[in-house]
């Protein structure tokens, strides 16, 4: 694939496809049609069949695909999006009987991927999940993907011609995950180094476009740090790199808060793979904060959707907060928000409800907070200075006998400084 092809800006006219088998995929066709709107792709109609099962050469079988060519030509589309992931084969079978270049969900979503990727692990990430992709399908990708001579499916890393060489893809693949690899062992070491700070993590998971790096931004506004403020925008993949800011609350109390990348349903298992790495910050995180659009209509979907990801990197059972977001979107008599102990409803964008987020996020890490009081040798002046910089310090006082604190500790620093202890009578 030519590089400097990415830079052409190809503007489509689509025809989606799906396939109903026994179950509803209404929503899942208007999300495929959200995707390629966001790759700027104009959506001119749809074509859905039902079938018990796919047809293993064309899918759709050749009928539906003698009427999809039709549609095409009436509405004159020139690129055809399927809603599932198909074979080299079938991308070419399709691709020969209507003369229209064909791509899949999975395409799509990676081609977003790649005009989003900034960092140079997310662009490294997006790369790997393309090539593991068009690897089996070589043969029957290569023509989809030089038909129109760039455009959607084209953009981002990629091979000059992916058809003729397989072994220059293996040693690609071989060394992203390479240097993969070298960059995990150094967020490890970060994570090993912000481990032993003993500072919770608080990770922000949900759907794309859900609101989660709006959130995190809205929490940095309030604890004046905006200049460390993330890139925020009302689209799906804003943001593919997971970000990591450290919120100092006016109680003392700290946290980090992550920003991960948003999901979508049908997310393709290459991606899944090459984000393993970047979601494996979701495993160490002693909260997960699960936002949720409140005002989306099928959010119920959304949160299924969610649950699967969580589910598929074992994150499921992390300490959970459902926040649903965007109330600012609705009205309260609609009846369709949802009651709980464990979760809360906020607007991000206008900031009710921030409070109350702030407040639940501290009483959930910070459960192990234990009363003290103490009696600091003057020859500690470090334990009375980690003790004012680290903890919500209630009395400060200069006696004979030391410098006597009450505050409130973890219990790892309860433990360690148990033996500096005393009772009032002490003091």
């Amino acid at each position: 694939m030519d590089e400097n092809l990415f830079e052409q800006e190809v503007k489509h006219r689509a025809v989606l496809v799906g396939v109903e088998m026994d179950e509803d995929i209404s929503y899942s066709m208007k999300e495929l049609a959200q995707l390629a709107e966001a790759a700027g792709v104009e959506v001119a109609g749809e074509l859905i069949q039902k079938r018990e099962r796919r047809d293993t050469a064309t899918y759709i079988g050749k009928g539906k695909v003698e009427e999809l060519g039709i549609a095409c030509e009436s509405l004159d589309a020139d690129i055809v999006i399927f809603n599932d992931e198909l074979s080299g084969i079938q991308l070419r079978n399709v691709e020969d009987r209507i003369d229209r270049k064909v791509i899949d969900r999975t395409i799509l979503i990676l081609d977003i991927f790649a005009s989003r990727a900034v960092s140079r692990e997310g662009k490294l990430q997006v790369e790997l999940a393309q090539l593991q992709y068009r690897m089996p399908r070589i043969i029957g990708i290569g023509k989809s993907l030089s038909r129109t001579g760039g455009g959607i499916g084209t953009r981002g890393p990629g091979e000059k011609k992916l058809e003729t060489d397989r072994r220059h893809i293996e040693r690609r693949i071989t060394d992203i995950k390479r240097e993969l690899e070298e960059i995990r062992k150094v967020r490890q070491t970060q994570r090993v180094r912000r481990e032993k700070s003993d500072i919770p993590v608080v990770a922000l998971v949900g759907y794309t476009n859900s609101g989660k790096s709006t959130i995190m931004n809205k929490i940095l506004q309030d604890v004046n740090r905006e200049e460390k403020s993330v890139y925020a925008e009302d689209m799906l993949f804003a943001t593919l790199d997971t970000f990591q800011r450290n919120i100092k609350l006016d109680t003392r109390g700290e946290f980090i808060l992550i920003d991960t990348v948003g999901f979508v349903s049908k997310l393709p298992h290459t991606l899944v793979n090459a984000f393993k790495a970047t979601l494996e910050e979701v495993l160490y995180a002693d909260l997960l904060i699960h936002v949720v659009d409140v005002s989306y209509e099928n959010f119920d979907f959304q949160m299924q959707v969610t649950e699967k990801v969580l589910k598929e990197i074992k994150a499921w059972d992390k300490k959970k907060l459902i926040v649903f977001n965007k109330i600012d979107k609705i009205e309260y008599d609609d009846g369709i928000i949802p009651a709980g102990d464990e979760m809360l409803y906020i607007s991000a964008k206008t900031g009710e409800g921030m409070d109350k987020l702030i407040e639940k996020i501290k009483e959930i890490i910070f459960y192990d907070m234990k009363e003290a009081a103490l009696l600091i040798p003057y020859d500690r002046g470090d334990i009375s200075s980690y003790l004012c910089q680290n903890t919500k310090v209630k009395v400060l006082d200069y006696t004979e006998k030391g410098i006597y604190v009450e505050t409130e500790l973890k219990v790892s620093d309860y433990n360690r400084y148990e033996k500096y202890m005393v009772s009032e009578s002490e003091r």
